[in-house]
């Protein structure tokens, strides 16, 4: 059977990204001087101001508006022709988190789950990184436009892009790339074939495997032409819009719940962490080619209520035995997958920047004992 599935990727200078990464430079500062600081950070960007917003209970003391402006220097927005850069107005409008949810967090020795919902994890063999192949090509792409900006390779780009594969699979494996899209900010001076023929040369092709390539792969470069204003300047940036681009493209179900700007009592961010570790080991120890992982939760209760597994019929095992596998190696309360993954230490920008899964945080390191109990089930 021939099928296409599609994934997007987007640059650090995209305008929800930029909200994404002010809430976790802003969640690392306090981190990082008091590391059992409660946050749920919020923030909106627009050409006239930015405003942060949500709810903290923290020892630390920072400054807010210099670290916005710092995050928005850093990737990229110096310049008052783009529209938008670090000289725009700040609003800060902070208060202190809910006594009542508090209440529910602290309630039990190993921390109640900080509100209710589901978390899902999910890991393919399809990459070296474990992860779904058309999300990691697009990703690869606005990494590498990222990089031809930051390092004048091109230097009319400007900091917001994106990016799209389509990949054409037969019988469950991928065939070719069909379709590449990108876009990109540039300076009003260059001329769009010249655009098209150096991002193609500089950005694309360098980083697609040319064995998935071929002579009917379809290249939209710039699609609509023009592209001078972007980022907050064209689009109103918010906190937590891109939670497919920030997981698995798409390939894997999601239980809406964003991540940045939240700390990890809040298992929107730490059990989809957790879940993400956990399906990467099934498939790291070869028990599955594929695994999606639920976790869900009860607002104030440590436990998960549920954990559901789907190796999609590629399991080597039973779901019932990894189920208990996973049961019996992984303490699934907020305290025990802070503690594993050391969620306290400030760490969050680089997952806001480069994706919170697949990277080189944590959570995704394999835990060699877990790794090798399940391997032992397959002998």
């Amino acid at each position: 059977m021939k099928y296409y599935f599609s994934s997007e990727s987007v640059t650090k200078g995209h305008p929800d990204k930029v909200c994404d990464q002010i809430s976790d430079a802003l969640l690392d500062s306090l981190l990082s001087q008091d590391p059992l600081s409660r946050a749920a950070i919020e923030t909106t960007a627009c050409p006239s101001f930015v405003h942060v917003m949500g709810e903290v209970t923290t020892k630390a003391e920072i400054d807010w508006e210099e670290i916005v402006r710092k995050t928005i220097r850093d990737i990229g927005y110096t310049k008052s022709e783009y529209g938008f850069s670090d000289q725009t107005k700040i609003i800060i409008t902070m208060s202190r988190q809910s006594q009542d949810i508090a209440m529910g967090v602290d309630s039990t020795e190993s921390l109640g789950a900080g509100d209710q919902g589901m978390m899902f994890g999910y890991a393919t063999n399809e990459t070296r990184e474990l992860m779904p192949l058309a999300l990691m090509l697009a990703r690869n792409l606005t990494e590498n436009l990222t990089e031809a900006r930051e390092k004048n390779i091109l230097p009319y780009l400007r900091p917001d892009g994106k990016a799209q594969i389509t990949i054409e699979y037969e019988d469950g494996k991928a065939k070719r790339i069909d379709t590449v899209v990108l876009s990109t900010q540039h300076d009003p001076e260059i001329e769009l074939e010249a655009l098209r023929k150096d991002v193609k040369e500089k950005v694309i092709l360098p980083v697609l495997p040319s064995r998935l390539l071929d002579d009917k792969t379809k290249y939209y470069i710039n699609p609509t032409g023009r592209f001078v204003l972007g980022g907050p300047a064209a689009d109103t940036g918010l906190t937590g819009r891109k939670i497919i681009v920030d997981t698995y493209g798409g390939a894997a179900h999601h239980g809406g719940g964003a991540f940045s700007g939240k700390d990890a009592t809040k298992v929107d961010r730490s059990a989809a962490y957790a879940a993400r570790n956990i399906a990467k080991t099934i498939v790291a120890a070869g028990a599955a080619e594929k695994c999606e992982l639920q976790l869900a939760y009860a607002i104030g209760v440590s436990e998960p209520v549920s954990v559901f597994i789907d190796t999609f019929n590629t399991g080597k095992l039973s779901d019932e035995v990894i189920l208990s596998w996973i049961m019996e190696n992984f303490d699934l309360t907020p305290g025990g997958i802070i503690k594993r993954y050391n969620l306290r230490a400030p760490q969050y920008l680089y997952s806001a920047q480069h994706g919170h899964m697949g990277g080189e945080q944590n959570w995704e390191k394999l835990d060699e004992k877990a790794l090798s109990s399940l391997k032992a089930l397959l002998k």
